[in-house]
C-alpha cells in the first residue's frame, strides 16, 4: 500500500463531515462568521503545533504575499460560498459539487504549467466528472434556491481549482514544511476575514449560540481546517497538486453517510451509482487500474510537484 493512502482517506473523512458541521452551524451563524471562526481555530491549532515542534513561520515577504493570494481562493471565498450554498442545498449536494475541484485544478494547473496532463489524469478526471453528473442527476431540472446554492458551491470548487494550481506553482515548490505552510496560509486567511466580516456588519464572534454550534465550529476549525490542511500539504508534496485534489472524489461518500444518518437527508439510487464511477476515476488517476497487455499505468504523481513547477 502506498504510504500516502492513509492520509488521503483520513483527509476525505474529515472534509466529508465538514459539510455536516457547516449545516449545523448555519442554524445560528452567518456564512462569513462560520468561515472566520473555523479559520481562526484552524490557525490556532497549527500555530500551537508549529511552536511545539520548534518550527518557525516563514519570514520572506514575497512568500507571505503568495499566502495572501492563496488564502483568498483556498479559504476565504470558498468557505463562505459553501456556507451560502448550504443554505439552499443539502450537505450531500454541496460535497458532490466539491468533487468537481480536480477538473478545475487540472485546467488551472495546465495554464500555470505547474503540472503535466497525462492520459491517466485526463481519463480519470473525465470519469470522475461523469460520476459527479450521475450523482447529481443532471437529467432532472434544478431551479430556484437549489440552482443558486449549486452555483455557489460550484464557484467554491472553481476557487479551489485556482488556488491549488497557484499553490503548486508559487508556494509548494519553496520547500517549506507542510505544517508551516498550512499555518501561514490560515493565518493570512484569518486576518482577511477579520477585516471583511465587520465590514459586512457582522460581529466576529456570537457568544449566545447553542453548544452544538460551538462543537461544530471546533470540529470545523481543528480538524476540518487545521489538521486537514496539514494533511493536504503533505499529500501534495508526495503526489502533486492534481492527484491530491482527487480527494474531493471521496468526500461525497463520507458526506452522504453523515447527511443521511444525522441530518435525515435522502439518498437516491443515482448517488451511490455515481460514486462508483467516481472511485473508478480515482483508480485511473493514481495508476491503480492496469492497462491492456498486463502493463500497469504510470502513477499520476510519477513526476513530483516540485519538478512539474520547475518545468
Amino acid at each position: 500500500m502506498r504510504r500516502w493512502l492513509p492520509s488521503f482517506i483520513l483527509l476525505a473523512l474529515v472534509w466529508g463531515n465538514s459539510f455536516f458541521f457547516i449545516k449545523v452551524a448555519l442554524g445560528s451563524l452567518h456564512p462569513l462568521q462560520i468561515s472566520f471562526l473555523r479559520m481562526a481555530v484552524g490557525a490556532l491549532t497549527l500555530l500551537v503545533a508549529v511552536l511545539a515542534t520548534g518550527r518557525r513561520l516563514p519570514r520572506d515577504p514575497r512568500l507571505w504575499g503568495h499566502f495572501a493570494v492563496a488564502s483568498v481562493v483556498l479559504t476565504t471565498v470558498p468557505f463562505t460560498l459553501f456556507g451560502y450554498g448550504e443554505q439552499h442545498v443539502s450537505s450531500v449536494v454541496a460535497a458532490i459539487w466539491n468533487a468537481t475541484t480536480p477538473l478545475c485544478t487540472l485546467l488551472f494547473a495546465l495554464l500555470l504549467r505547474s503540472e503535466k496532463a497525462t492520459a491517466a489524469r485526463v481519463t480519470g478526471l473525465g470519469l470522475g466528472f461523469a460520476g459527479v453528473m450521475v450523482v447529481l442527476g443532471v437529467w432532472q431540472p434544478i431551479s430556484g434556491g437549489a440552482a443558486v446554492g449549486s452555483l455557489a458551491c460550484f464557484g467554491a470548487a472553481a476557487c479551489y481549482g485556482v488556488g491549488g494550481a497557484y499553490m503548486g506553482r508559487f508556494i509548494t515548490p519553496r520547500g517549506e514544511e507542510p505544517m508551516v505552510l498550512a499555518a501561514a496560509q490560515l493565518v493570512a486567511g484569518t486576518a482577511e476575514l477579520a477585516v471583511i466580516t465587520p465590514l459586512a456588519g457582522l460581529s466576529l464572534v456570537e457568544i449566545d449560540v447553542p453548544l452544538a454550534v460551538w462543537g461544530s465550529l471546533l470540529a470545523l476549525g481543528a480538524f476540518g481546517t487545521g489538521i486537514a490542511y496539514l494533511l493536504l500539504y503533505g499529500i501534495q508534496r508526495k503526489v502533486g497538486v492534481t492527484a491530491a485534489s482527487a480527494v474531493t472524489y471521496l468526500i461525497p461518500v463520507f458526506a452522504a453517510a453523515s447527511g443521511v444518518v444525522f441530518l435525515g437527508e435522502h439518498l437516491t439510487w443515482n448517488q451511490p451509482a455515481g460514486a462508483l464511477v467516481v472511485l473508478l476515476g480515482i483508480a485511473v488517476i493514481q495508476g491503480i487500474v492496469p492497462r491492456r497487455r498486463g502493463r500497469t499505468a504510470a502513477p499520476a504523481a510519477a513526476v513530483p510537484a516540485e519538478t512539474d513547477a520547475a518545468a
